[in-house]
């Protein structure tokens, strides 16, 4: 008996989600199941509050429903759905595992803290605390760089 029959994978296609598509790809190739790859319309700021031209909704669309439509797992035998939302990116990633029995959720997460989490929030701390089941995040890796030299040893 497979231990998933459905996985979402949510992106916003940010860097921090990179990780999270390839784990979720890897994890319906192996579990031979569906993979719900979507993604949450955030209409831009500046359509509602009159700073500058107003962008081109319909061009913006389309270009994320291309984005969205090329993310696709490397066997071709598991099913893919795609999702384009509009509205709360949480609140939305809820309702979408709910409404598809998602077994599993993999999330990309920007991994902010302190003063810039408070401001703008956790998208993916609040999927954790409402989703009807597990979520694995998935946090950027960090650059060489920034590894002390005591790591691995």
């Amino acid at each position: 008996m497979p231990l998933f029959h459905t996985i979402l994978y949510p992106t916003d296609f940010s860097e921090a989600s990179v990780s999270a598509y390839r784990l979720a790809c890897s994890l319906a190739e192996h579990h031979k199941c569906k993979l719900v790859i979507a993604h949450v319309l955030e209409t831009p700021a500046a359509a509602f509050l009159g700073s500058g031209p107003l962008p081109d909704l319909g061009n913006w669309m389309k270009e994320i429903q291309v984005k969205l439509a090329r993310l696709r797992p490397s066997d071709p035998t598991v099913a893919v759905d795609h999702v384009l939302v509009d509205g709360d990116a949480a609140g939305e990633i809820v309702r979408l595992a709910r409404e598809r029995n998602c077994d599993l959720i993999v999330l990309g997460t920007h991994g902010r803290s302190g003063l810039k989490r408070l401001l703008l929030g956790s998208v993916a701390e609040e999927v954790v605390r409402k989703a009807p089941c597990p979520v694995l995040t998935i946090k950027p890796r960090e650059p060489a760089s920034e590894v002390g030299p005591d790591v691995g040893r």
